[in-house]
């Protein structure tokens, strides 16, 4: 175990790494004031759907945070230039997190997973050449570094594509529905958008995205493999970063080559000067036993989360229970109805509520067809309603329409939602059970009207 993980080895990868992510990390966080994702998501809105637990995470006032994430793209400068390197990692990670958890409306499971890369990161050693704490520091420069830091970046992208694959497996994906619903999106691109539209892309795109999320990592260690892997790798990143404009995605996905071609052949294209490592030492270091320890909970975490959604009562698919931070990536189109009622407690009178007023524009889009979204706002509406003197139970009448089939009742109209708490380890009974059509009607007809689907990655 000492030889398998401790042993050192070349650091070029590595160090090619954090110059990359770096530079990603850097352009997120410019890129979303650019954008204009700061203010739809984070300004414009006079709250946010976070993370349920997690209520003190709010936007900063104001213009602040612009300030936020400007500080944020800096921070990643410093990552990719290597100086002050720890703390600056650190800092991003932390201000991510942040920003992830505070806000459910743009939920990704890609920015999941930069948050999961941010906070490794801190911990490996990647300013150790090409970097100007290096420079600054000599005692630190060295060429080399223990296998396990490879290990571990590799070991979280093997759990995210095989999930990624395995949540794949399900029938609406199988026979191209859900594909054909994606690409009737996409008809209006330049160019390529009548292409989108052909039967036997859809079907390419269900068992590629099947077999590359399943295959590309272990294609990838194999040294036969590689290139052709590598190539592979190239096309379909591209392609999704073209077609669903997933921002740095794509792009990071591509860097993750660095940790599997070797390092000579890294070297000679990248770092010609870079003094080359192989003298293959077997260093044990004293805080041995809590390294492996804690890589060792996190990644069991980091394999049974996804899995949990079968803990739950009935179909992830139509409860949502269980479908955050599990890899559910690019799955399936979801789209609701909600009408809103408030009761005042003294009343047998329900009155319609006019819950659109508390919300920005893509707040309203994302809220009909989540359930946890859904509990949040009458939370809201209860506290809203509160400040005005009125002491108010709310109910909801919902319908949810998933991959292009009927609407279906979503949430008991005759439960109080203010006044229901939220499990994080149960199923909710005010989620009404999955009806045995509602995943069986299948959406490739032409006829079906996707203006109001909400495309959930």
């Amino acid at each position: 175990m000492n030889k398998f993980l401790f042993k050192h080895i070349d650091n070029t990868g590595l160090v090619l790494w954090r110059v990359v992510f770096g530079l990603l990390i850097a352009i997120e966080g410019y890129g979303a004031i650019a954008t204009g994702w700061v203010k739809r998501t984070l300004i414009d809105p006079d709250f946010t759907f976070n993370f349920i637990g997690l209520d003190f995470l709010q936007p900063l006032p104001g213009d602040l945070m612009y300030w936020y994430f400007a500080l944020m793209g800096t921070f990643g400068v410093l990552v990719m230039l290597g100086y002050k390197y720890r703390f600056s990692m650190f800092c991003y990670a932390l201000m991510w997190s942040c920003v992830y958890l505070m806000q459910k409306t743009s939920y990704n499971n890609h920015y999941y997973l930069m948050m999961l890369l941010c906070w490794l990161m801190v911990f490996l050693p990647a300013n150790r050449w090409l970097s100007l704490d290096a420079h600054f520091n000599k005692e630190i420069k060295s060429p080399s570094m223990p296998r396990w830091v490879s290990l571990v970046i590799i070991l979280q992208v093997l759990i995210v594509y095989t999930y990624g694959s395995i949540a794949k497996w399900y029938p609406q994906w199988l026979d191209a529905t859900v594909a054909a619903l994606f690409m009737k999106g996409k008809a209006d691109y330049w160019l390529i958008g009548p292409f989108l539209q052909l039967d036997w892309v859809h079907w390419t795109i269900a068992y590629v995205g099947i077999l590359f999320d399943l295959l590309i990592v272990p294609l990838l260690l194999y040294r036969r493999t590689r290139m052709f892997a590598f190539c592979v790798s190239i096309f379909f990143h591209l392609f999704n970063s073209i077609v669903f404009q997933i921002g740095i995605f794509p792009y990071m996905s591509m860097a993750f080559a660095l940790f599997f071609f070797s390092s000579e052949i890294l070297q000679r294209r990248f770092l010609p000067k870079k003094t080359h490592y192989s003298a293959g030492e077997i260093k044990v270091p004293n805080y041995k036993n809590a390294l492996i320890g804690v890589f060792s909970i996190y990644f069991i975490f980091q394999v049974l989360l996804p899995l949990r959604h079968w803990a739950f009562k009935d179909d992830v698919l139509w409860t949502e229970e269980g479908h955050r931070l599990s890899w559910r990536m690019m799955l399936r189109s979801r789209s609701g109805t909600l009408t809103v009622y408030t009761k005042e407690k003294d009343s047998t009178e329900k009155k319609r509520y006019n819950y659109q007023k508390l919300l920005s524009k893509k707040q309203k889009r994302s809220v009909k067809s989540k359930p946890d979204l859904i509990w949040q706002l009458a939370q809201r509406i209860k506290e809203t309603e509160a400040k005005e003197g009125r002491d108010v139970e709310v109910y909801v009448k919902s319908k949810v329409k998933i991959n292009g089939g009927g609407y279906y009742p979503f949430i008991d109209p005759q439960v109080d939602l203010a006044a229901e708490p939220w499990k994080h380890f149960e199923h909710h009974d005010w989620i009404l059970p999955s009806p045995e059509t509602y995943a069986k009607q299948q959406a490739r007809d032409p006829r079906v009207q996707l203006k109001t689907r909400d495309t959930v990655k």
